[in-house]
């Protein structure tokens, strides 16, 4: 998955993030398969399960049959046409989600050769944030931050000031 950069100052900070509003007594569904960070969570004493591959577009099942005391999710919303409706179909009262954000010096990310590995949204923080209003949930601390590249060009010297991610803690309303 991460074969050329590991990603580790968002793992650090996410980590950071959800430790900062998560006890590791709640249960956690993690959208998505099984990754490097919901290893990370475990080993963090963390309870997590993680959805199973679905196309969570057209099949929101795991998520509506959940127990689960806190929904997370994260870089997967970029990847879905329709994140209104899983935001509506979930039953845990917290959410914590991290998107890219749009770069304006950047197109949105496309994989030529893998079909699920495209970002369909590529968030401004707005966006991320009217869409978990209008689906009934309140935020309640968000952060931003960086992904510098150890490259040369105008582009690397813009990603060195101009946040990348955003990461969001929200409640049920």
């Amino acid at each position: 998955m991460y074969e050329k950069t590991y990603p580790n100052k968002r793992f650090k900070l996410t980590l950071q993030f959800l430790q900062k509003h998560i006890n590791t007594s709640e249960s956690i569904l993690d959208l998505g398969v099984k990754n490097p960070f919901s290893e990370i969570m475990i080993s963090e004493g963390f309870s997590v399960e993680n959805t199973t591959g679905e196309d969570l577009d057209e099949n929101q099942s795991a998520i509506e049959t959940s127990s689960a005391d806190v929904i997370t999710a994260f870089e997967i919303f970029e990847h879905l046409l329709s994140p209104y409706e899983i935001l509506k179909s979930i039953k845990a009262n917290k959410l914590v989600i991290s998107v890219p954000l749009k770069l304006w010096f950047a197109p949105a990310y496309r994989s030529k050769t893998d079909m699920r590995d495209r970002h369909y949204h590529e968030f401004e923080d707005w966006q991320l944030d009217w869409l978990l209003e209008k689906t009934g949930w309140t935020i309640k601390d968000r952060q931003q931050w960086t992904n510098p590249v150890n490259k040369i060009g105008i582009r690397p010297i813009l990603r060195r000031f101009t946040p990348r991610y955003y990461i969001v803690y929200a409640e049920r309303v």
